[in-house]
C-alpha cells in the first residue's frame, strides 16, 4: 500500500527538528528518522536535519537494523563540512562496533576492534580540522581507546599460518 506523504511547511522546520531531537532522547530513533526525512523533503541540504538523521540511524544499530548502516553512510556524503564528515564517519564506525560488542555476536572481537580503530582514525582527521574549543573528536577517540583497553576480546584478527605441506 502506498500513501502520498504530506509535506511540511517551511516555517515548521525548526519545531520539527526540535521534535526529532526529543524523539532521539526518548529512545525512539525511528520517529526521529521519519521527522528528519520530512524536513529533508522540504529542505534537502538542511545540515542540522542530516546530522540528526545520521544519529537516529546509528541509534538503530543496537536493534540490528541492517539498512541503517547503509543509510547512515549515504547521509555522510551530503554533509558539507569536512569536520562534520570526518567526525560523523567516526561515529558510524564507533556505534557499529559498540552494537557488535553489546550483542556479543560470534567472532565480534576482531571486527569490533577494526571498526573502533577505524573510528579513531576518522576522529583524528576530524581533530585536525576541528573548530576552536571543540574537543568532541578527542572525547570520542578517548572513549574508543578506553573500550579497547577494557575488553580483551577486542583485538586484531590473528592471521593463522599453517605449516607448509611437504610433498613427497
Amino acid at each position: 500500500m502506498q500513501f502520498e506523504l504530506k509535506r511540511l511547511s517551511p516555517d515548521a522546520l525548526p519545531a520539527a527538528l526540535e521534535k526529532a531531537r526529543v524523539y532521539r532522547f526518548l529512545n525512539e530513533p525511528g520517529e526521529a528518522e521519519s521527522i528528519c526525512r520530512d524536513v529533508l523533503a522540504v529542505d534537502p541540504n538542511n545540515q542540522e536535519a542530516l546530522v540528526i538523521l545520521l544519529l537516529a540511524l546509528t541509534d538503530q544499530f543496537e536493534t540490528g537494523v541492517a539498512q541503517a548502516a547503509i543509510d547512515a553512510r549515504s547521509v555522510i556524503e551530503r554533509l558539507t563540512d569536512a569536520y562534520a564528515r570526518a567526525y560523523y564517519t567516526g561515529i558510524i564506525f564507533e556505534r557499529r562496533a559498540k552494537a557488535q560488542v553489546h550483542h556479543c555476536v560470534p567472532g565480534y572481537g576482531p571486527r569490533a576492534y577494526e571498526w573502533l580503530r577505524e573510528a579513531m582514525r576518522w576522529y583524528e582527521r576530524a581533530e585536525a580540522s576541528r573548530p576552536v574549543g571543540n574537543d568532541d573528536a578527542r572525547l570520542r577517540w578517548n572513549a574508543c581507546a578506553r573500550l579497547l583497553m577494557s575488553d580483551q576480546h577486542l583485538a586484531p584478527a590473528i592471521e593463522e599460518r599453517g605449516e607448509p605441506l611437504l610433498l613427497e
